[in-house]
């Protein structure tokens, strides 16, 4: 238990320092100037601001914290470990937005090194070079985050702490996890890709037939060890959760099974992505699954379905093209919208009237994602692409979503400890 919020930031910061090391990498001239005085304000307000204000709810009693679970490094009365937030965001959000918003690498306006920028169709659209860099982009980075958290935090919350099998769990949901599900996925979804301008980059890659087969390979091969010690660290019913979570990756894509091209079906499917890691997380240390805990876990897997939902209207017409279905392509983009709001207003019911306090505070971190998701309501199929504005922002309010959780979490773990 010494340590354990020290442990849970060092973990969690893990996606953050790959989103910041791959906008320095990728952005060039204005992009990247913009990118580093967007960290560097946020980091200097979000900084003064979390130091006052931490202090006065701990002078004040509102708050406390256990020494023992701390580094014991404080900057007056809040533990150093109450800062990785305030620098998470200030450097993830404005990472993550640079890299959805700038032309790519080559592609600012006015290149460092004099360059002229990328015809529009080589900017995103050339393989990375080398395996590792085709591997790395075809893991989504940006996204590592949304399968880890939910895997440490239900740990978290179900030990009241963390040792060397939640590590290895979290590492194994923040990397090769993601490296199965959406390599998986690129491999099979190639030629819908290839239509798709929004591929190539951060979004999604477009993987070159070259390396669909490594793909596969090193999909299986990072993941079949990690598996393998889970089981056997794990409970049975860890272990069948477990071979739900890697069934489910590789049904939703691969051919044979397409899940993802079955109405509704792939939206659950989807969702079960991101919730089966937290049920891993809190089985493997045989905490039971209680009414109160399903809750918890229907509201993420409509809030889960939601999004995929959504995601799928910006892909309508290229779908379609490669002959592929989705939920979104049977509803229509306008109804698909609609199926996307409906989930996630009743995700939100679903923690106000069933979870317990503190869960169903999480009901606030649901709300932004229907306000975005609202104004796209009368979209049609014939500008079904401008919803891809909307689900960028997805990225930062992923973020936001998943500190305010993250908040949750602590909360009862001290409220329960």
């Amino acid at each position: 238990m010494t340590g354990l919020y020290t442990t849970l930031n060092l973990t969690m910061s893990i996606p953050v320092v790959a989103t910041a090391a791959l906008a320095a990498w990728r952005l060039r001239g204005s992009d990247r100037r913009r990118w580093l005085v967007g960290v560097g304000g946020a980091l200097a307000i979000l900084l003064v601001l979390t130091a006052v204000f931490d202090n006065l709810m701990i002078a004040a009693g509102l708050v406390a914290y256990d020494t023992a679970l701390t580094s014991g490094f404080r900057l007056g009365l809040a533990p150093i470990e109450d800062f990785s937030y305030a620098v998470a965001a200030a450097v993830f959000v404005p990472s993550a937005w640079a890299l959805l918003t700038a032309g790519g690498r080559g592609t600012g306006e006015d290149d460092d090194e004099g360059h002229d920028p990328d015809p529009p169709a080589a900017a995103g659209r050339a393989a990375p070079p080398g395996l590792l860099a085709t591997l790395f982009w075809a893991s989504r980075p940006v996204s590592w985050i949304n399968t880890a958290a939910p895997f440490a935090l239900a740990y978290l919350l179900a030990s009241g702490g963390f040792d060397v099998r939640g590590v290895i769990g979290s590492l194994f949901f923040l990397v090769p996890y993601n490296l199965a599900m959406y390599g998986i996925n690129d491999v099979f979804d190639y030629e819908s890709d290839l239509r798709n301008p929004r591929k190539g980059g951060v979004e999604g890659s477009v993987l070159d037939r070259s390396r669909h087969r490594a793909t596969l390979v090193a999909s299986a091969g990072t993941t079949l060890p990690f598996l393998a010690y889970l089981v056997a660290v794990g409970t049975l019913e860890s272990s069948l959760w477990l071979a739900a979570s890697a069934f489910a990756v590789i049904a939703y894509s691969a051919r044979g099974l397409r899940f993802k091209e079955i109405p509704f079906l792939d939206s659950v499917t989807s969702a079960f992505h991101f919730v089966s890691p937290a049920i891993v997380g809190w089985t493997l240390v045989g905490a039971p699954l209680t009414g109160a805990v399903w809750a918890c876990l229907a509201a993420f897997l409509l809030w889960g379905a939601a999004s995929q939902a959504f995601g799928a209207v910006q892909d309508v017409r290229f779908d379609r093209e490669a002959g592929l279905s989705s939920v979104a392509t049977v509803l229509g983009a306008r109804a698909t919208v609609r199926f996307a709001l409906a989930c996630y207003a009743a995700a939100v019911v679903v923690l106000v009237v069933a979870a317990p306090w503190p869960a169903s505070g999480a009901a606030a971190a649901v709300l932004p994602y229907l306000a975005t998701v609202a104004a796209y309501a009368r979209v049609g199929d014939g500008d079904a692409e401008r919803t891809n504005e909307g689900w960028k922002r997805f990225l930062v309010l992923n973020g936001l979503a998943g500190f305010c959780v993250t908040q949750i979490v602590l909360w009862s773990v001290i409220v329960w400890s």
